[in-house]
């Protein structure tokens, strides 16, 4: 086991999860206060967070509503995707998606890589599954395995386990807003996110 890997090993065994989760609960009530709420990273705007993984079938049957709901996001408002963390497995694909976005091709590849996933079976934790998709899509496997092993890569990976520890994150997808509610999936999971979008914005005038 390599040091970057026995490292993040380490840090999933600290997270105060004893196995993955559902990754599609129903909640009632619609959202949780979080108290105190968390910083946030959006200086000026509202932010909300997407929780996803990419092996959640849930999380791509929604990626639709959320490219819709994009469309009508106010200006104010400041949308960033946190891939979730439960176990080593998903800390694997978060990498993924950090890795992504590091390299530049994350709005060109993610839906494509939920499709692969999703409608072809690609294993992304299998090199020999993983490694032709990525030269398929223009992407050097070789350079690609450096940065997901970049340290920046890696902090980007454990600061999503802290994320989804603070954000009480029990289940994907789910939505955060401002660091002041957690809403969990469900059917009226963006009637929710808008009316705390709101609130926040009234009570920050």
């Amino acid at each position: 086991m390599n040091l970057v890997r026995r490292r993040l090993v380490i840090t999933l065994a600290a997270a105060p999860w004893l196995a993955p989760l559902s990754t599609f609960a129903q909640h009632n009530p619609p959202y949780v206060e979080l108290n105190p709420p968390l910083p946030v990273e959006s200086a000026g705007k509202i932010e909300v967070l997407e929780f996803f993984w990419y092996g959640c079938i849930h999380c791509y049957n929604l990626e639709p509503r959320i490219d819709a709901w994009l469309k009508t996001l106010p200006k104010d408002v400041e949308f960033r995707r946190v891939p979730a963390v439960f176990n080593e497995r998903w800390a694997h694909d978060a990498a993924i998606f950090y890795a992504f976005d590091a390299m530049g091709v994350l709005d060109k590849l993610h839906r494509p890589f939920f499709d692969a996933i999703h409608r072809d079976r690609l294993r992304s934790d299998v090199p020999q599954s993983l490694n032709p998709w990525l030269e398929k899509n223009g992407v050097d496997p070789k350079k690609f395995q450096e940065v997901v092993k970049s340290f920046g890569v890696q902090s980007k990976a454990k600061r999503a386990i802290r994320l989804t520890t603070d954000y009480r994150i029990d289940g994907t997808p789910a939505m955060a807003v401002h660091g002041r509610y957690m809403v969990p999936a469900g059917d009226g999971m963006f009637d929710t996110v808008n009316k705390l979008v709101a609130s926040v914005r009234k009570n920050s005038k």
